[in-house]
């Protein structure tokens, strides 16, 4: 590899590795605010989106920039590919984390003991996915990118339970509708931070190893004579 492009590429690992760090602390701290109801918490989180946007659109620009200026090719290539995939994943993370928050100061006064059981169980498996895909990511580690998808199918379960309880709480209850249907979104939300970790998963896969992968399943591996 020239050494330009070690460098710039090296550049760009030091970017996401910032967003990272911003994004995982977001999703953290949304989801510390909801489990406490602290408003004030969930509101730094709002606020602190901007920093998460304005440092998506740096690291695409300095995408472009290389592929435009350096022409990588191979694994060099399939990596600004990925990046450029996995900052929007990031960002979007971010934006589910503002609306844990949002939802957050809406429910501050709103216990809903019995289906917090439920949310816990989906915050402690995301957030080791979320820590899993990063690592897996900075370090371009495909063992730990395999352990991601496993835990997204339990996400998915509980999430199903969820909407469960939360149907029947509603016939139980239906004065509390409104709010158990921001409950409900809070899972939601949650499920779709799962599903980006496992998107970011497969690109450090095929990053490492040129195989393709959507929903779990191998669709094609690169042609080793190709540039991709």
């Amino acid at each position: 590899m020239p050494a330009h492009l070690e460098r710039q590429l090296e550049k760009l690992k030091q970017m996401v590795r910032g967003l990272t760090t911003e994004v995982a602390e977001a999703v953290q701290h949304a989801l510390a605010a909801f489990q406490h109801r602290d408003c004030e918490l969930a509101r730094q989180v709002i606020d602190h989106d901007d920093v998460i946007n304005l440092t998506e659109i740096d690291i695409e620009e300095e995408c472009l920039h290389t592929l435009a200026c350096y022409q990588p090719v191979a694994m060099d290539l399939r990596y600004v590919v990925s990046i450029l995939k996995v900052n929007n994943d990031l960002e979007r993370i971010g934006d589910h984390a503002v609306k844990i928050a949002e939802i957050t100061c809406y429910l501050a006064n709103e216990p809903f003991a019995d289906l917090m059981a439920f949310i816990d169980g989906m915050s402690e498996h995301v957030m080791q996915m979320l820590r899993l895909s990063l690592e897996a990511l900075l370090d371009s580690d495909v063992d730990k990118a395999t352990l991601v998808r496993p835990s997204d199918d339990r996400v998915d379960t509980i999430h199903r339970r969820m909407y469960e309880q939360v149907e029947t709480a509603m016939g139980d209850n239906p004065q509390n509708i409104p709010q158990l249907i921001h409950i409900m979104n809070i899972s939601r939300q949650l499920e779709r931070i799962a599903d980006l970790t496992v998107n970011i998963a497969e690109d450090v896969i095929y990053t490492v190893e040129g195989e393709i992968l959507r929903h779990g399943r191998s669709v094609a591996r690169s042609d080793p004579s190709r540039s991709l």
